[in-house]
């Protein structure tokens, strides 16, 4: 047995690494320390090199977070000022209190119009660093409220920086790359090399919906400004079917930040002055082109991305309803058939603009929501309709009955039904390693 010296003098030398025990606050060096001169010098390197391909777009925003040390001042000012708001807002909430005796005084209005969650999000959009992504995300996932769904948009695609102070230099910058592309590259629309890409594009777009805002002759200029330079600069997949209807959604939140129109289907651009139109291209370019670099294969050559997302919906639904999946099967209709629309459009074609807007609220709160998720809501959607279909008797009629769904009078609350029953769908089976698989 040890004597009691011994054990006094292991306690003794242990002391720091006793569990509970306070440990003596040291300065610590940074690591990498930071210099100011490196700063500029990085800075400047920034403000001379433009990447047209736009590869490690917040490359710099991660160096900066990287350098920066932790100041416990203004930590502990920051959390003494949030105590100190809170303290205030409780001793007015108690002074508003009427006592039991008194009548109540009538409470002013709230000079702001924006409700609770608008201002949840609206704060933690505006935030000087990225801490909130994930806030952010969670705060949209159940809808963007519409005063401050652009910029959530901007913001969740990874178009803007999460540092509120970078975004109008990132903006400026962004705005007149675009333009620069397409000055340098838009008259080539009607060479050999490019005039059918240009004149598949012109034939598409009027085939689009809404038509009351498609067909606005502005809006049409645009589009095919839009998806003639993405498919210019993506010669991997050039412009395939399809990817005209991703460029509505984003360009419709974008502009209805300028009018005060409800209905989106009926936007009318030329309340819009010409500059605010030409910011909004540009926007709608870089958060289409942002969604794409997440789906890509979708669009290459023979779309494999599609066909390999549409054999997991048709193993993902054999299991999750059995009874439609035969159905299907017993009348030879191929899931290929209908679901490839689903998959190429992104369900655009079938549901309305705004219930389509709310879908994409979510899809871009999800971790690959467009390539992902989608997935299930599209096993959802299916699935939604299972009484229909198995009423349908007929191929023609069941084939017919699924290309054209009764989805017309559909709000946010059946879209949310809708991306509840999908997230309940990914919790079931998403960690499961052979979930499409019998």
């Amino acid at each position: 047995m040890a004597s009691d010296g011994a054990r006094r003098q292991f306690w003794k030398r242990s002391t720091s690494k006793v569990p509970g025990s306070l440990l003596r606050s040291a300065p610590k060096l940074p690591s990498t320390p930071v210099k100011a001169k490196r700063g500029s010098t990085f800075q400047e390197f920034e403000s001379n090199t433009s990447d047209a391909w736009d590869a490690g777009e917040d490359d710099d925003e991660l160096l900066a977070m990287a350098a920066e040390s932790l100041n416990s001042e203004v930590v502990m000012e920051t959390a003494h000022r949030v105590l100190r708001d809170h303290s205030q807002r409780q001793g007015q909430h108690r002074r508003e209190t009427p006592a039991s005796g008194d009548s109540p005084q009538p409470r002013p209005e709230a000079p702001l119009a924006l409700s609770a969650d608008a201002r949840l999000v609206k704060s933690a959009s505006e935030s000087h660093t990225s801490q909130p992504a994930e806030e952010l995300r969670k705060l949209s996932w159940s809808g963007i409220p519409r005063a401050v769904r652009p910029m959530t948009w901007k913001l969740l695609s990874g178009y803007l920086p999460a540092n509120v102070d970078r975004r109008p230099a990132t903006l400026q910058r962004k705005q007149k790359e675009y333009f620069a592309f397409v000055e340098h590259y838009y008259d080539s629309r009607n060479d050999d090399a490019h005039q059918d890409t240009y004149r598949q594009i012109h034939i598409d777009i009027p085939r689009m919906s809404p038509e009351a805002l498609i067909l606005q002759p502005k809006v049409t200029e645009i589009f095919e400004r839009i998806l003639f330079i993405w498919a210019i600069r993506h010669p991997a997949s050039g412009y395939v079917q399809g990817i005209n209807d991703l460029v509505t959604p984003f360009f419709v939140v974008f502009i209805c930040e300028h009018i005060d129109e409800e209905d989106v289907d009926s936007v009318d651009v030329s309340q819009v002055p010409e500059d605010v139109l030409r910011n909004i291209e540009a926007d709608t370019y870089w958060c289409m082109s942002r969604l794409l670099d997440g789906i890509q294969d979708n669009y290459t050559f023979a779309q494999p991305g599609i066909q390999v997302k549409v054999q997991m919906l048709e193993g993902l639904v054999s299991r999750i309803d059995e009874q439609v999946h035969r159905h299907l099967k017993q009348h030879e209709v191929q899931y290929l058939q209908f679901t490839f629309r689903w998959m190429n459009n992104l369900l655009t074609r079938e549901v309305p603009l705004r219930c389509t807007v709310r879908l994409w609220d979510t899809y871009q709160s999800e971790p690959e929501g467009f390539s992902h998720f989608h997935l299930y809501v599209c096993a959802a959607f299916l699935v939604r309709w299972r009484k229909e279909i198995l009423e349908e008797k007929d191929f023609q009629e069941l084939l017919l009955f699924l290309q054209n769904l009764p989805t017309a009078a559909w709000d946010d609350e059946d879209v949310s039904l809708l991306l509840a029953e999908a997230y309940r769908l990914k919790f079931t089976f998403a960690d499961a390693p052979n979930h499409y698989k019998k």
